[in-house]
């Protein structure tokens, strides 16, 4: 399993380095955003010739400004971090020919907001109501509690039989990129990943100096090369409900739906549920895995690490 924080104190500096020295060191989110989805449009899905002298990976600055009506000087300043409160007519006409869907362009918004300058208040635990740790008892389907981080905070038995990083004081994300077990229950290992990096971008926000934060992504990008690929990307998703395809080394091929739910009063933290659908193989099987799990605690919750409020 693998450890939702690094171990030495080096490995949590080597870490802090590595972000540091990558898109959150000058603060200039909203500059690097639009730099990353620039280079990922295709110049001939805008209407424009795509010649073989370009030197750079997809549009050009001047045609990004061209495109959004907009001057190349205010475009350079924008993405260079000289100018960061745009108007909202700019920012969406910008979304517009970066092709950012809602979610994205929801983001793009966000990160030209200005933010209130507050003192850090230090870590806390986080804690998970009792109510959904007994929620979690009786539901009956594989079910977790996970903060913005996608640390695990509490899981029912259910949920740690269907993975056993599934358990609190684990990560997700480092369960999913870094421990080759997990990696082999996802099939569509990479359309897994995406979804997952974009939906921690989208849940982080703007909030990127966060201890937790600058501790975890600079872990996954000294390990994961396709952290560091998707973390480029800058890809934003939104976290709603899908299908997900497991292939589980006890029973088989499971096709389960995902649901997150918010947890009133718990700033940041969700409640994410497996169900499969009535009658199909995939129900069988979850029920199967029921009856083979042991049922010791029924329900576990962090307690370990400290883990930073959301």
């Amino acid at each position: 399993m693998s450890p939702a924080v690094p171990g030495s104190g080096r490995d949590r500096q080597s870490a802090s380095h590595a972000v540091n020295l990558g898109t959150v060191r000058d603060n200039n989110l909203l500059g690097g955003y639009l730099r990353a989805r620039r280079e990922l449009v295709q110049p001939d899905s805008v209407g424009l010739p795509a010649d073989g002298l370009r030197r750079v990976a997809g549009l050009r600055r001047e045609e990004v400004a061209m495109l959004a009506g907009i001057s190349a000087d205010y475009y350079l300043r924008l993405e260079q971090g000289r100018d960061r409160n745009p108007s909202i007519q700019v920012l969406e006409a910008l979304a517009r020919v970066l092709r950012l869907d809602d979610a994205a362009t929801d983001y793009l918004l966000s990160l030209a907001t200005p933010r209130p300058r507050h003192r850090r208040r230090r870590p806390r635990r986080e804690t998970v109501p009792a109510s959904i740790r007994q929620l979690l008892d009786v539901v009956g389907i594989p079910a977790f509690v996970e903060d913005r981080y996608f640390d695990v905070l509490a899981a029912n038995n259910l949920a740690r039989a269907l993975s056993p990083n599934l358990e609190p004081g684990q990560n997700r994300l480092t369960a999913v990129f870094l421990d080759p077990a997990e990696r082999a229950m996802f099939p569509d290992w990479d359309q897994a990943t995406a979804n997952l990096v974009g939906s921690f971008r989208r849940a982080v926000g703007t909030d990127t100096d966060d201890p937790r934060f600058i501790q975890l992504v600079g872990e996954l990008s000294l390990s994961s090369p396709r952290f560091r690929q998707l973390w480029a990307r800058h890809d934003v998703r939104t976290c709603e409900g899908m299908p997900t395809r497991l292939q589980h080394p006890q029973v088989g091929e499971l096709i389960l739906n995902r649901e997150k739910l918010s947890i009133d009063g718990a700033k940041g933290q969700l409640l994410v549920l497996y169900h499969a659908q009535p009658g199909t193989s995939s129900a069988e099987k979850l029920a199967l895995l029921a009856s083979l799990s042991i049922p010791t605690t029924a329900v576990t919750h962090a307690s370990a690490p400290d883990v930073a409020a959301a």
